[in-house]
């Protein structure tokens, strides 16, 4: 048979098993919005519980020893329990090869290895117990402590773990560099270098219990020495080494006025937010600085900031475990976009959500306002208070998100959402693309410096923000006639992948980024896009699953391309909203990512979902959202009613 007419017949075989899906559509729609429904929070929010790796409990247990550290091997009652209960969760995620993953089915990592080997011979578990022993073997196999990042190197030389001299130097001056270099590095490296240049500076003694080491974790034969990040790293290896000849011997009026300048910027971002960042590493360093800068026990900010951070813990008889942060920004627009996209949805929740997302608009500028400092505050942030972060996906969502849900007094809601408009045409950058909290976040010489290796010390534009802003904006109105859109249209083209997809930056991966992309572009309606479009289509085809679903790996990071995983229901639903924005909702890829939704919907109206799709840091830090589950497959079944 012909191709053109064997693809003709396809198509219509997949109209026709379209058209008889249509009730089992209906159906799983009722059933999975009324489960959405339920978990609204009285309050009018969604917040779903947000996972990562066994690394948040290892720090924890570190953290424990710098606040409450055992005497003579017994920890003291307010860490013991905890420390036992994190040291339990740690253990039952340790692989059949003796290590510790950073995604779920992943491989064993170094950093969590190390770490969580640490962890348990700190809690008391013994080193020649035979999980204990894998973990040793794992660990000196994939390179030993040598080859761990600087971020657990600089934690275990604050305990006398690892040779200060071969952990990179984080000075408070950086505070004090002029041209407001500070700023050039990504919002969460800032909440985290200035507490821990602080811990750094001060350098209180606090030395593991005695006659503890790790030194069996250090890889024989392979020498100690500062990270170097290419040839430029060279450089930045012979700088750190002058700056701790500086700690040494430099002024100290100049240090102490960087303490008091980096103090001072540690706190005032403290205000108006549920912690330094909202964030789990900025939130630890916060306390361990508190506790160097001798902020007594019972101090505000102190209790503050250790409350903040325990509410991260989700804690039972039986279970323990950090979230990294919360989502209800992030949970509840989507959540009440994907409700409001069905047509149908209960009007008092609506209500409700847009209430509540109304009263956490950002007011006051924050860092953000460095480089737009005649910018009118708006935005979102992602958690609940972090009025100092909001962050331009967030509020492009949320803009998408209000579109649906009406609040209680419609002349304030419009003019929130004219400010944020505003604001996020503010926040454009210099390449027509979008980043996360910053314009113009893309210095590639802060690559280099030692300590940069967790892979997000920039936060540059990238594809799947530009494209979810593109389509806030032109569903609100704007046009191909406005720069704006114009600029953005032509970041995405520049940025498509030679395979036709585009990079996930915030989500796993390119299925991900490229499912923003071209809702981006379908929305702009710019005929220029039509050809990547297409080409997006066949890309995307070409990585579905046989079972009808899509599903990528958190390998895809490191590997620099597409690494296929079992399918996961977001990951499908962001392949059907990509092909629906191209214009397909007949091919047989359509019909059978559909029927793939329908057959694994639990009777409870949502599904499984198991794998890391969210991204942290690509390559280092990975999350699982809780809500994805719900709310994107609503999203890609209603487009596929249409």
């Amino acid at each position: 048979m012909p191709g053109p007419e064997r693809r003709r017949r396809l198509h219509m075989v997949s109209q026709q098993q379209l058209k008889e899906l249509r009730p089992a559509i209906d159906s799983a729609l009722s059933a999975s919005a009324e489960a959405l429904t339920a978990l609204q929070h009285r309050d009018g929010y969604w917040c779903a519980e947000l996972l990562a790796d066994s690394t948040l409990e290892s720090d924890y247990v570190l953290l424990q020893l710098w606040l409450h550290p055992p005497v003579d091997g017994v920890w003291a009652p307010p860490s013991q329990k905890r420390v036992e209960k994190a040291c339990k969760s740690i253990l039952d995620r340790q692989l059949a090869d003796g290590g510790w993953n950073i995604y779920p089915q992943g491989p064993s990592e170094i950093n969590a290895t190390v770490r969580a080997y640490t962890a348990l011979k700190l809690g008391g578990h013994s080193t020649t117990a035979p999980y204990m022993l894998k973990a040793l073997e794992r660990t000196l196999a994939l390179g030993g402590l040598q080859a761990c990042n600087s971020y657990t190197k600089i934690n275990f030389s604050l305990f006398d773990l690892f040779p200060k001299k071969y952990a990179p130097s984080v000075p408070p001056e950086i505070v004090m560099l002029p041209a407001d270099v500070l700023y050039e590095m990504s919002s969460w490296s800032r909440a985290i270098v200035v507490p821990l240049s602080i811990v750094q500076a001060i350098g209180l003694p606090r030395s593991a219990p005695e006659g503890f080491n790790v030194d069996e974790l250090y890889k024989p034969n392979v020498k100690l020495k500062l990270p170097s990040r290419g040839r430029l790293g060279v450089l930045f290896s012979h700088l750190d080494k002058a700056l701790k000849l500086w700690e040494r011997k430099g002024f100290k009026n100049v240090r102490m006025a960087a303490l008091r300048e980096a103090e001072h910027w540690m706190l005032d971002r403290t205000r108006y937010a549920d912690g330094l960042g909202a964030i789990y590493p900025s939130m630890m360093y916060l306390i361990m600085a508190l506790d160097s800068l001798n902020y007594a026990e019972d101090h505000p900010d102190r209790i503050a900031a250790i409350k903040v951070f325990e509410d991260l813990i989700i804690e039972t008889e039986d279970r323990f475990q950090f979230q990294p942060c919360y989502s209800p920004i992030w949970d509840t627009s989507y959540a009440a976009f994907a409700l409001g996209e069905i047509g149908n949805a209960d009007q008092a929740a609506m209500r409700k959500s847009a209430d509540w997302m109304l009263d956490r608009e950002c007011r006051r500028k924050g860092d953000w306002s460095v480089k737009r400092p005649g910018l009118e505050p708006s935005g979102w942030a992602f958690e609940f208070a972090n009025e100092h972060y909001p962050d331009i996906d967030d509020t492009a969502q949320v803009l998408l998100a209000l579109m649906h849900a009406k609040a209680s007094d419609p002349a304030r809601q419009e003019r929130v959402e004219r400010r944020a408009v505003n604001w996020l045409l503010g926040m454009q950058s210099r390449d027509g693309g979008w980043a996360a909290f910053d314009v113009d976040c893309d210095w590639k010489l802060l690559d280099k410096v030692p300590f940069a290796d967790h892979n997000a010390m920039l936060d540059p534009s990238c594809p799947d923000i530009t494209g979810r802003v593109l389509e806030a904006l032109t569903r609100r109105g704007l046009t191909m006639e406005h720069p704006a859109i114009q600029r953005g249209v032509q970041f995405l083209l520049e940025h498509q992948e030679d395979n036709g997809s585009w990079y996930g930056r915030w989500g796993v991966n390119y299925v991900y980024g490229t499912f923003l992309a071209v809702r981006g572009l379908e929305s702009s309606h710019a005929p220029a896009a039509r050809p990547a479009m297409a080409r997006a289509v066949e890309w995307v085809k070409s990585v579905q699953n046989a079972d009808g679903g899509w599903g990528e790996s958190c390998a895809s990071y490191p590997k620099g391309r597409f690494i296929s995983a079992e399918s996961t229901a977001s990951q499908t639903a962001w392949g059907l909203l990509t092909l629906a924005a191209c214009g397909d909702k007949s091919s047989d890829s359509v019909a059978r990512g559909v029927r793939y939704l329908l057959d694994t919907q639990k009777p409870s109206g949502d599904w499984d979902e198991n794998l890391a799709t969210g991204t942290g840091f690509p390559g280092v830090f990975y999350l699982t959202y809780k809500m994805y589950r719900h709310y994107f497959p609503i999203l890609a079944l209603t487009t596929m009613r249409t």
